[in-house]
């Protein structure tokens, strides 16, 4: 039993290998003709995965951006983290009342499941250097109180963190990022050290460790002083505080979110019944927003590349249809010295799958490339979407087994004494 079956698994990979090579011969032979076939699966497998590769590149990069938060961390703003809505949405949040810094710093009073609680504001760039160096333009300047320094996984590497007596006495101190300190402070420690930042002088009580570069930015090109000294110093606009908040474990997270939810609407006299009036972005939340929107993207693009995959499809048939024309004598010879039905359909299936694979295969490359293009313009990291990859050759295959499964059934059954006759 086990040697029959060796036996016919041989004969089945052979006959499969001769008709592969059959298959390319036949391919070759009409390049043109074949080229023109394969054009279309081209397009559609390259409308999937160029815009597959573009997406996962941006969501790379916004769930790098999302996880820098601590794992218990979440956020409480007045804007969504993401909205992919209308106008009227975005009214609505614009009408909302400013998250001031006194309601942050009550409810840090008054939050007691939180294990700490931080308040930002991200100001203007402008220009920092020190006696010894200029930065790069475009350092950001952060207002932060001591909390967010957990939250954010902010580690620090020499120095100091903020202190609530910056704070309350928005002293003119502050960290600064690694890359940032090392551009200015190349040839020592920047601690104690003097910078100015668009002329105002400040200095240095700390250096946070490096966090890396990600799609072609500077995760370490910022300095953070305490979010007094900012609104001082910047705070002629209208400005909302974000608040960071961590929970002390898993476990106390739901409670800490929902604590928090409720000491902010008392702050901010929301009337009961009615919603809240900002918004809790956690790590999973913002996902879930992002892996919605991105799915009825996906499923957008791969309905429309169906279309196009169909019409590849009834091309494939028809140019099948018309080669078992031309190859009637030919299929008659072969059934003549002994080919089987099965080796016939076989040979057919295996060149219009072929055929689908070949232009698939195109498809891919060039999708993966210009998706990439289109990230690296966008200053994304380069991805390959190895899933949608399989993907898209596996319904490549799809479609040259059912488009070429009735060309292949009628050159089976071919009568043999018939085809031979046939000029």
């Amino acid at each position: 039993m086990n040697s029959s079956r060796l036996r016919f698994w041989r004969v089945f990979l052979a006959e499969l290998k001769e008709s592969f090579r059959m298959a390319m011969s036949a391919i070759a032979a009409h390049k043109l003709r074949s080229s023109l076939t394969l054009l279309g699966v081209l397009v559609g497998v390259f409308s999937i995965i160029v815009v597959m590769t573009t997406m996962r590149a941006m969501q790379a990069r916004i769930e790098a951006d999302v996880g820098q938060l601590g794992g218990q961390t979440f956020v409480v703003q007045k804007w969504p983290g993401v909205y992919f809505g209308g106008r009227e949405g975005l009214e609505k949040f614009w009408r909302r009342k400013d998250i001031t810094l006194a309601q942050g710093l009550d409810l840090r009073n008054r939050a007691t499941l939180a294990r700490y609680i931080g308040l930002e504001l991200w100001f203007s760039s402008g220009e920092v250097v020190s006696p010894y160096a200029k930065a790069p333009p475009g350092t950001s300047v952060a207002g932060e109180t001591p909390g967010s320094f957990a939250a954010q996984n902010w580690i620090l590497q020499d120095g100091r963190i903020l202190q609530d007596s910056d704070v309350e006495g928005a002293h003119d101190v502050c960290v600064l990022g690694n890359s940032l300190a090392k551009d200015l402070f190349p040839y020592g420690s920047a601690v104690d050290e003097r910078i100015k930042f668009n002329g105002i002088n400040y200095t240095v009580v700390g250096v946070l460790e490096a966090k890396g570069s990600m799609a072609g930015g500077n995760e370490d090109n910022f300095a953070i002083i305490p979010i007094t000294t900012g609104l001082n110093r910047f705070g002629g606009r209208r400005q909302s505080v974000k608040l960071l908040v961590t929970a002390p474990d898993v476990a106390g997270y739901d409670d800490t979110v929902e604590q928090v939810r409720g000491i902010l609407r008392v702050i901010r006299k929301v009337p009961p019944g009615k919603e809240d009036d900002f918004e809790i972005v956690s790590n999973d939340s913002t996902l879930n927003q992002i892996n919605n929107f991105t799915f009825a993207v996906r499923l957008g693009v791969t309905a429309i590349s169906s279309i196009a995959l169909l019409a590849a499809g009834i091309g494939i048939m028809n140019i099948m249809l018309v080669s078992v024309t031309e190859r009637t004598r030919e299929i008659g010879i072969r059934r003549a010295i002994g080919a089987k039905k099965r080796n016939i359909m076989t040979q057919f299936i295996m060149e219009a799958v072929v055929l689908c694979e070949v232009g698939g295969a195109i498809g891919v490359v060039v999708g993966i490339v210009l998706g990439n293009v289109a990230a690296h313009m966008m200053k994304l990291s380069p991805v390959i979407p190895v899933d949608w990859v399989f993907i898209g050759l596996g319904i490549c295959s799809l479609v040259g087994i059912i488009f070429g499964t009735y060309p292949a059934y009628k050159a089976a059954n071919l009568d043999p004494i018939e085809s031979l006759r046939y000029e």
